[in-house]
Parts: structure tokens; sequence; C-alpha cells
């Protein structure tokens, strides 16, 4: 049925000795050690010696009882008796400081006690008891706990419609409290109680369901355990593959994590499978590795009866008699003690055929009477067992089938008081709706009307930047084109008129090469300009170089530079690569070289560089010109102004050049910015990104 060496110095060996509540801890701590169980062992030693030592300590304290607890349950199979007197302290702890749960866990490790040694009523008592304050205190977990327990217990008695009425009580408890761990632990006790009876179908069919519970459990130890449960059964069907596939990853597992109880039982599998193969020599080297580790690590004689009677089997099987004999009988022993049938019967008939074939045959007549005794006994039973379980389940599915039907009576009687109060509220709700509605349409209305107010007064303010923008254009045009067009046509009629000579006119191709370049320069920047005010500029960023552009605009302005004697300094590298659109860039270049010639007096320098920062480039014209004052700076990138002024040699400026750079570059996602000393020069400064591998995978 399955169930939910340490080193110290001579110090503190001698508190130990000093501390009588401790003197079993001292006794434990010379067991053999063993890494994964020892390690736990030595963990909760730590930590009763930690919280005895302190300055608060009480032995009623909660936690005390609960490392207590553990320690007791942990030396099951190891040290019995200290499992039994720690359970003790632990009850009585519980009981003074009313402590309902470490009376349920103590009970539990007391019950376990005398039920490893066949005292199966005193289990029962002290099982019961903890059911009983478990259901006081409404715990499901212990609850759970307390009734397989309880069925085990019935079930080493031979009661088994008992077991398997505790069995379905704890699986309906498990399943509605969706507690995965047990539902698992109950689907295999279950089907361990119908391998019993040899009913192996329906063992199989729990041991299925135990499956799917631990794929979802997912917890490695926990599936070993079912593993080597479910390779007995293959081996009792001498179903080899599936069991020895089965008993190899439980032994892994075990081996692994130093489960010496468990890893002692697989191997016991391990063996019953070989010698079911009559493979005497493999079996009797798997059962020696278990007889082993009960010597060592593991106290558990009801589990020895079967490892007995296997090794006496494995021996008698290779000719071993007298060693057949000694197993045999150690099993028998055990058996007859702790009151286990099967255990008698399985080794009384092994040594009816050791004396047998020792032609001992007073001695085997006398085994083999008894086996076929209990034999005869079992197979009287086992059909009144099958049918007793068969009863007990179906009574208690007819149970469980009326208590459904009893509660489909009051969810009836239920549902009529549902629904007259659900028609009530549904005319409250339906009145509610109508009022809700009409306040909806009321909101939805008013929403609407509000919505129509915004629009019209965006599309206002819309207006009004369109009337704005035509103003200006229109103000540019006849302030800044058509002077120098109108002087220009009467130039011409002056020529065709015969009042100026043509040696005259061609005086004048210098002056109107000038105006000429003055017109189109402001005329694509009155294009430019327009379009991003009707907002029809399009932004195409792309990889530019912006050394390229520069020495454009120089080769561009270098005419208008040699006039005034001004240089030309491009400072820009090679490698100055930039995510931009090269057209916008372009103007914004040309506009501030343009204004930068326009105000630098004779023999000066324009120079334009560039400087990285982060991610950007900061590019920079700067001119050895008259400078800017601190009045005009500020209104040099407003939107809502028009500054135009005359250059050094009364150059004409559009009033537009710096308002189209401010908007070209802020597209570009970069700013603009001025600094100016009067007579001393000014920089203009714009912002550009870099190229990067994020602009690279882009384009």
């Amino acid at each position: 049925m399955r169930k939910s060496n340490k080193k110290i110095n001579y110090t503190t060996f001698v508190k130990l000795l000093k501390e009588p509540f401790l003197l079993f801890t001292v006794m434990f701590l010379f067991i053999p050690s063993v890494y994964g169980q020892q390690k736990v062992k030595d963990s909760l030693l730590d930590e009763i010696y930690a919280v005895r030592l302190s300055s608060s300590f009480s032995a009623h304290d909660f936690a005390y009882i609960n490392s207590l607890n553990k320690l007791a349950k942990e030396l099951r199979f190891y040290k019995p008796d200290s499992l039994y007197s720690i359970s003790i302290e632990a009850l009585e702890n519980s009981k003074k400081a009313k402590y309902d749960k470490g009376q349920i866990e103590a009970l539990i490790n007391i019950g376990d006690y005398f039920s490893d040694r066949g005292k199966h009523q005193k289990g029962i008592q002290n099982f019961s008891k903890a059911a009983t304050i478990a259901k006081e205190i409404n715990n499901e977990s212990y609850i759970l706990d307390a009734h397989n327990s309880l069925a085990g217990e019935y079930e080493y008695q031979g009661k088994y419609a008992e077991a398997l009425e505790e069995y379905l009580t704890a699986m309906e408890i498990a399943d509605s409290t969706s507690n995965d761990k047990m539902s698992s632990i109950l689907n295999e006790n279950i089907a361990l109680l119908y391998t019993s009876q040899k009913d192996y179908q329906q063992a199989l069919r729990h041991f299925k369901t135990v499956k799917k519970i631990n794929e979802k459990i997912d917890e490695e130890l926990f599936s070993a355990h079912s593993q080597s449960n479910v390779a007995s059964l293959y081996a009792d069907m001498n179903n080899i593959e599936y069991a020895m596939f089965n008993v190899n990853k439980s032994i892994t597992t075990f081996e692994k994590y130093q489960v010496m109880d468990w890893l002692a039982y697989a191997y016991e599998i391990k063996g019953k499978i070989y010698l079911n193969q009559d493979k005497y020599k493999w079996a009797l080297f798997w059962y020696n590795q278990s007889k082993d580790l009960h010597a060592k690590n593991v106290d558990d004689e009801r589990a020895e009866i079967d490892l007995m009677n296997g090794l006496a089997e494995a021996h008698l099987g290779i000719g071993n008699d007298s060693l057949s004999q000694k197993f045999a009988l150690k099993g028998f022993n055990l058996a007859q003690r702790l009151k286990i049938k099967n255990g008698i019967q399985k080794n009384a008939n092994t040594l009816y055929k050791i004396h047998k074939q020792n032609e001992d045959y007073v001695e085997a007549l006398a085994y083999h009477e008894l086996y076929q005794e209990l034999s005869d006994t079992i197979a009287k039973n086992e059909s009144k067992k099958n049918l007793v379980m068969l009863k007990t389940k179906l009574n208690h599915e007819q149970q469980r089938a009326d208590l459904i039907a009893a509660n489909e009576k009051v969810l009836a009687k239920q549902k009529n008081y549902i629904y007259a109060s659900m028609a009530i509220l549904l005319v409250l709700l339906a009145i509610t709706l109508l009022i809700r509605r009409n306040e909806k349409t009321q909101k939805s209305l008013n929403k609407e009307l509000h919505t129509k107010k915004e629009a019209l007064e965006e599309r206002e303010h819309e207006l009004r930047e369109i009337n704005h923008t035509k103003d200006k254009l229109f103000s540019i045009i006849g302030h800044d084109l058509r002077g120098p067009i109108g002087a220009f046509k009467g130039l011409i009629q002056l020529f065709r008129s015969g009042e100026i000579t043509e040696e005259e006119f061609l005086t004048f191709i210098p002056k109107l090469g000038s105006d000429i370049d003055h017109i189109s320069f402001t005329l694509n920047n009155l294009l430019s300009w327009g379009q991003t005010q009707m907002k029809g500029t399009i932004t195409q960023p792309s990889l530019v170089c912006i050394d390229n552009i520069v020495e454009d605009n120089i080769n561009l302005l270098s005419e208008i530079a040699d006039k005034k004697s001004i240089k030309l300094v491009n400072e820009i590298s090679e490698n100055t690569l930039a995510w931009t659109d090269a057209d916008q860039i372009d103007i914004v270049v040309r506009n501030l070289m343009s204004n930068a010639l326009k105000f630098t007096p004779k023999h000066g320098i324009v120079t334009v560089g560039a400087a990285e920062k982060g991610d950007l480039w900061v590019i920079s014209v700067r001119d050895t010109g008259i400078g800017i004052d601190e009045d005009t700076r500020s209104k040099l990138f407003a939107s809502d102004t028009n500054v135009t002024t005359y250059g050094t040699e009364n150059e004409k400026g559009t009033g537009l050049g710096l308002t189209l750079c401010k908007e070209m570059v802020e597209n570009n996602k970069g700013t603009i910015w001025v600094e100016s000393a009067l007579k001393k020069g000014t920089c203009f400064y714009f912002t550009v990104p870099k190229m990067n591998e994020r602009y690279e995978q882009a384009s």
C-alpha cells in the first residue's frame, strides 16, 4: 500500500547527551548514512536541535511538533522504535498545546508503527482517531490520509469490503477537491487490492488512470513508486517485457534519489521477474541486492516476507537446499508472527518442495498439508471476497446515485424559487434598461453634437491657416518676385523701343543674370515651403552622404562666392553617412550657405563641418560675417513672421529660407539652432540621424 551517517564533533555530542529528549537522535546518528534520505533526516535533526537551544523554546511550539512528526515519518523503515517514541512525544505535546494537526500526524505515525508489526487493530484505532479529529477541523488532506491508512489495515486483515469502501470514500473527496496526488495513490491502492484478488484486468484499468494522473503531476519520484508496483503486476501476469521496462525505470529513479525502502522493493521485483523465467542466478543477484539494503538501511519486516520466499526459491532453483530452507523458515516465521496468510502459504509451499527434494517426507507432508489448508481457505474465500468487493462497489455507487437523486430534487425546488426570482428581476431589468437606453441615447446625441462642434472648430482653424498661408504666398510673390520680374520686363521694353542700344543692354546682362538667379532661388524656396504648408511634402529617408551634398552646393554657389572673394571650405569627411531625405537636406544646406555668403563681407570664409553626437550628425555652417542681433535671432525660425534683410552688398532675401530649413530639418527628425555674435560671425547648426544597422535593414 502506498503512503503519502552524520558526523558530529565531541562538544555537540556531549550537548546531545545532556538533553534527554534527544537521546533518540544520538542513536539515530549512527545509522549507516544514505545520501538522499539521510540528508533529509540530518536537516530535520538540525532544525530540532536549533529550536531546543533557542532561549524562547517551548515543547508546545507548533514548529517543534511539526519537526518531530516529520522526523518520525522519515524513521519508519529505518529506526521504527524511534518512530514510536518520537510520535508519542509529539502526540503528548500536541494535546497540551491543543494542536489538532500535530495530533493527527502523530496518530497516523503511531498507526503505521503498529501496522508494520501486524497489530492491525491498534493501527485501526489510531487511524480512526486521526480521521475523527481531521473531520472535526474539516481538513480534507488529513481526512484522505486517515481513510487511506484505514483501508490498508482492513486489507491486511482480509476485510476487503471495508478496505474498498474506505478507498472509494477517499476517492470521492480527492476528486471533489482536485487532489491529484491522493487520486493517484488511491487508484494505485485499489489496483493493488484487485491484484491480490488476481483480478488483473481491473487492476490494469486503475493503473492506467494512475499513469494519466502521474503525467499531469509530473514528479519523477512519484511516478517511480507506481512503476515499481505495476512492474510487480506485470510479473504476476508473466508479461516479462513490460515488467522489466517499468522496474528498470523505477530503479534508475530510486538510485538517483537514494530512496532505500522503495529501491529494496524494486530490486525484489526484478528478482521475481527473473525467477518467473527460471533464471535463478540473476534472480538471486537481485534478491541479494534487496536483502543487503534491508540489512543496512531498511527495517520493514512485512516487506521481508516475500523477499525471504524469493531468496528461498532462487536458492532451491540452483540447488542450495540448506540456504533455501534457511530463508523459507525465516519468511515463514515472520509471516506467522505478523499474521500474513499469503506469506505463510507461499513459504510453506517452498518448505514443502525443499523437504520433498531432500526426501524428508514427514516434514514435507506437514508443510504440504498446511499449504493445502491455507490454499483451500483462500480459494473458498476468493469468490466471496470478489463478490463482497463487487457488492461494496455497487452499494457505494447506489448510495452515490441516491445522493445525486436527492440533490436533484432539492435543486428542482430551488430552481422554481430561482425562476420566480428571475422573472421579477427580468421585469425590473427591462424597466432599468429602458431608462438607461433613454439616457444612453441622450448621451449619444450630446456626444455627436460635441464631436461635430469640435470638427467645425478644427476646420475653421484649418481654413484660417490656409488663408494665412495664401496671404503670405501672395505677399512674397508680390514683394520678392514682382519687383525683379518687373525690372527685367521694363529693360526688355526699353531695348525693343530703341531707347537703349544693344551695347547698353548688354551691360545690364550681369545684373539680369543675378536677378534671374535670385528669382530661381526664391521660386524654389517658395514652392518647397508652399508644398509643406499644404501638407503635400513626403519625407523619404535614404542613405545620404552629407559630403556630396555640401560639395554640390559649393559648386553651385562658387560663382557668388568668387564675386565677393569669399572662401568656401568643406570640412566634412567622406564617411559622413546619414539616414535622411537627400532633397530636403540639400535645400537646408543651400539656404544656410546662401545666407552665409549674403551676410559675409568680401574676403571672408564660410565653413561647413560635421561632428558626431550619439546617433546624430551635428552639421554646422559657420561664417565670418556681420552677425545677428538678439532680437532678430528670436524671430528667425518663427512660422508667423517674415524676416527679410539685405546682405553686405544689398543682396535681397526671400524671408522664407530659415522657416523652410526648420520645417525640413524637423521632418527628418532633427533640430536647428543658431549661435551668433555681432561683427564676429554666425554659425547655424542642425542635426540629422546617423546611418546604422537598423536603418541599413530598413533600406
